[in-house]
């Protein structure tokens, strides 16, 4: 049986606010430098934007992904065991995973997004191309432990995680994102999950700071929501996009460049930038073969295979929750 209404697991108050996403932008906004978590860029309107930007010149991530997901199905059918079910961690849209569900023989389908109705809109999609696949969309916080649909509790788990999402965060909010999947998924469960390759800094800024000015946008959005959602009045003409390369971490970043001294008030709190000042708002980090695989094992996932495009720009791997070790 399918259902695309889905669970709600989203934490909201009488007026309807999403209280995580107000503690995370009162927090941000009260530390020096001021940050808010990546994952809030995704509303509705944030998760449209994300889905424009794949399809720009400049970003290269989705096609080089596609590309992986395409020429190697065979060999993801041979190796995620054939009945699981694909729990897919911050869907989106779920445009790569009608490649993924063509390739191995999935008993289930279950999106799990923050954006509820991106993602029951995406889900009713997905479930009339796979009309005999049961599909169970989950609205909520992937970013902690989830308690996914009793129709499932049985089957084999796939996790599957693409578009180098893990890079949005720092390593320990990474690798605690990690250990919550095999939380969510158990032990035993397989990962499929995407990761960007470190790449020439012209070619990777150029992917946060397209020439059209749509991944301005998507970082302006924020602001819409923060000033909608949780009653600010933050000045976004006075705020420019930027991108830039942190060699330090490996990482794009995109920050909100003040270009004057600014006040403003969100959810009744007070706040105020200098000229030049920024909002912090994602990250991007790139890896390497090293890195990955250190991460994955950080979070309790052994590597199991890893697979490039043939650029060489970007890699998806899949890993298992095996049993916990204190020593080889």
């Amino acid at each position: 049986m399918t259902s695309t209404q889905g669970l709600k697991l989203v934490d909201r108050d009488e007026s309807g606010v999403d209280t995580a996403f107000r503690a995370d932008v009162l927090a941000g906004l009260s530390q020096e430098p001021k940050a808010v978590p990546a994952r809030w860029l995704y509303d509705d309107a944030g998760s449209q934007l994300f889905e424009d930007i794949t399809q720009l010149p400049e970003y290269y991530p989705t096609r080089a992904e596609t590309e992986i997901l395409t020429d190697r199905a065979g060999e993801f059918a041979d190796m995620i065991r054939a009945g699981s079910a694909v729990v897919e961690f911050g869907s989106g849209s779920s445009v790569k995973t009608p490649l993924l569900l063509s390739a191995i023989d999935p008993a289930a389908y279950v999106p799990l997004d923050i954006a509820g109705d991106f993602l029951r809109a995406a889900a009713a999609d997905l479930a009339a191309k796979f009309p005999g696949l049961p599909v169970y969309p989950v609205e909520a916080d992937f970013m902690r432990r989830v308690e996914l649909p009793e129709e499932i509790a049985d089957m084999p788990k796939l996790g599957f995680f693409p578009g180098s999402t893990i890079g949005n965060m720092v390593a320990r909010t990474a690798v605690d994102l990690l250990r919550n999947m095999r939380e969510t998924l158990g032990e035993g469960a397989q990962l499929l999950i995407g990761m960007d390759l470190i790449k020439d800094r012209e070619v990777l800024v150029a992917a946060y700071d397209d020439a059209q000015g749509v991944t301005a946008e998507f970082n302006y959005n924020l602001v819409r929501r923060i000033n909608r959602e949780l009653e600010g009045d933050i000045p976004l003409d006075a705020l420019t996009h930027e991108a830039r390369w942190n060699d330090e971490y490996a990482r794009v970043e995109m920050h909100l460049v003040t270009s004057r001294d600014i006040s403003f008030s969100v959810a009744g709190k007070s706040f105020a930038l200098t000229a030049g000042e920024s909002i912090h708002t994602e990250n991007s980090h790139k890896f390497n073969r090293r890195t990955s695989n250190m991460l994955l094992l950080a979070g309790g996932w052994d590597p199991q295979t890893r697979w490039l495009d043939s650029e060489g720009r970007f890699s998806l791997l899949l890993a298992e929750a095996r049993p916990n070790r204190s020593a080889p």
